[in-house]
């Protein structure tokens, strides 16, 4: 494995080797895969880290390839942002409009895992949208 990747990827291959069962990390054709098997959160906390080191997945240099099984609409998930509320948005992505919050360890209700990235939630009060889903965790 080069030690470009490798340093590249530090952060998340950390995650991998702390967080994902059977992981299995390799190099192959200048491309690092990461395959394994994990919860849905993780599985989420590992796509949003690799679209922080490579944002829109440019660089095509990393399969991540995490199996985790899907959450089931209705799961409590707590809010476990560092200490500021949860934006909830009118769609997945961080250009729609802010159409409520989420207060700092909240439990909020999953609508539905949109992607690997956002999932639609409802809060106690009714407030219903996108959260960005590395700020949320099983309840």
């Amino acid at each position: 494995m080069t030690m470009a990747l490798q340093a590249k990827y530090k952060e998340l291959i950390d995650l991998a080797n702390k967080d994902v069962s059977g992981v299995q990390i390799s190099e192959k054709n200048g491309a690092l895969y990461v395959n394994g098997s994990s919860n849905a959160v993780t599985k989420a906390k590992l796509w949003s880290l690799y679209n922080k080191i490579d944002p829109d997945f440019s660089s095509g240099d990393l399969v991540l390839n995490i199996t985790a099984p899907e959450l089931l609409p209705g799961t409590k998930l707590k809010v476990i942002t560092e200490s500021t509320n949860l934006n909830i948005r009118k769609g997945p992505s961080t250009t729609d409009a802010i159409v409520g919050k989420a207060a700092h360890h909240e439990v909020v209700t999953l609508v539905n895992q949109t992607n690997d990235q956002w999932w639609e939630i409802k809060t106690k009060d009714g407030e219903q949208g996108f959260a960005f889903t590395q700020y949320l965790a099983e309840a």
